[in-house]
């Protein structure tokens, strides 16, 4: 029979495993404690959204605090390579590690595989490859013009109003046939033989099970705790076979069944995994962050509802544009819209919102915390409008002096 664990005892095991229960270092970040903080989580998703800063770089600070955010482009590019991109939680920095796990799963299950190009680009795809093999890093732009290739894009067809050479790139991409070299400041993949990055190919006839095992049990580690749909999506891994795989693990004594209490979903986690007595917590979570993936596991073990409203009709939103969950000690308190204004040096707070029985200190440590990421983006002062219901409360608490 399961042992079943307290709400509380499952928040935590799930926040020290993200890295969060602890006050952050008082040393300055360097690139070795980014490298340890992104095995820890295994991956972190990447998206274009710049509206407080890329979403890749948010993830390091609400663990480690202010750090340059080059250290994690150099993680991506130094050799021997620890970190590639490739899909896994959508598009993703993940450690090179996971890669040959990873393609077998992934290669027909996103938008620009090789299934999606006709004859004309598979020829087209050909060519690239052989223009890589020079070991030179190209963008989608410089290929084509390389190439002798228009960057014309076709609106008719599928893929984003992509040119043909970007499509051709991105199919060899998704079937883990090229890789990239970080991006350029214009978020541009940066595309690489695959070579360059793996200097020995992963094996032909990859076990694609034995695969699925490994990355489920780097999910259940990054998660600390996690039901099958939780674990699954941590990779994108399809839900039947993880089903499959996690009680096969789970009976060959690889994971931990456990319940948690008021809750009827069966949890998995890592056999000697440790119970924290406390957590310390007090970040600002980004909206790709690993500790926010999975929308149901936040309501269920953390009661805490969380949609990301950008595409929905200003109108219609509830909390905001980008709006970032607080957690503070194992609890998600309070959710933010934020917004960096580079040109007036200003980190506008749009809105602020504190959940049902939020702490009294919340608006003091919020206040503390955003102080914090302006410091870290490089703006001058943190201005909150009359948006929310702990607006009043947050922007009394940074109009007080700051605490030493």
């Amino acid at each position: 029979m399961s042992r079943i664990l307290s709400a509380p005892q499952a928040r935590r095991i799930a926040i020290a495993a993200q890295g969060l229960h602890r006050p952050r270092p008082a040393a300055p970040v360097n690139l070795g404690a980014v490298g340890r903080a992104f095995a820890r989580l295994e991956l972190i998703q990447i998206d274009s959204v710049n509206i407080v800063t890329r979403a890749q770089y948010l993830p390091i600070f609400s663990r480690l605090g202010p750090y340059a955010p080059e250290l994690l482009d150099a993680l991506a590019v130094q050799k021997p390579r620890r970190v590639v991109e490739y899909w896994a939680h959508e598009a993703s920095l993940v450690r090179s590690d996971h890669f040959k796990d990873l393609v077998p799963w992934q290669q027909r299950s996103w938008p620009g595989s090789m299934k999606t190009i006709d004859d004309d680009g598979r020829v087209l795809a050909h060519r690239i490859l052989q223009l890589l093999a020079d070991g030179r890093a190209r963008t989608s732009r410089e290929a084509a013009a390389e190439l002798g290739h228009e960057h014309i894009k076709d609106s008719n067809e599928w893929g984003w109003n992509w040119s043909a050479v970007k499509r051709a790139l991105e199919a060899l991409f998704a079937e883990g046939l090229i890789s990239t070299e970080g991006r350029n400041g214009a978020f541009e993949r940066r595309y690489t033989a695959l070579q360059q990055v793996f200097p020995e190919a992963p094996a032909a006839g990859h076990d694609r099970r034995q695969g699925m095992e490994r990355l489920l049990l780097a999910a259940a580690g990054a998660h600390g705790i996690g039901s099958v749909h939780c674990l699954a999506d941590y990779f994108r891994l399809p839900l039947r076979e993880s089903t499959a795989v996690l009680q096969e693990l789970a009976a060959g004594g690889a994971l931990e069944t456990v319940r948690v209490a008021g809750l009827k979903d069966t949890f998995y986690l890592l056999p000697g995994t440790v119970i924290p007595r406390s957590s310390h917590a007090r970040s600002l979570l980004g909206p790709f962050d690993s500790m926010v993936f999975n929308r149901r596991r936040l309501e269920k073990l953390f009661g805490f509802t969380y949609r990301l409203e950008i595409y929905t009709p200003a109108a219609k939103r509830v909390y905001g544009y980008y709006v970032l969950p607080f957690l503070l000690g194992e609890s998600l308190v309070a959710r933010v819209d934020l917004k960096a204004e580079r040109a007036t040096g200003r980190l506008l707070v749009r809105g602020a919102f504190a959940e049902p029985g939020a702490p009294g200190n919340t608006a003091a440590e919020l206040a503390a915390e955003l102080r914090l990421m302006a410091r870290w983006l490089g703006l001058d002062e943190v201005v909150v409008s009359a948006h929310g219901n702990l607006a009043a409360a947050l922007e009394f608490s940074l109009s007080s002096p700051e605490s030493s």
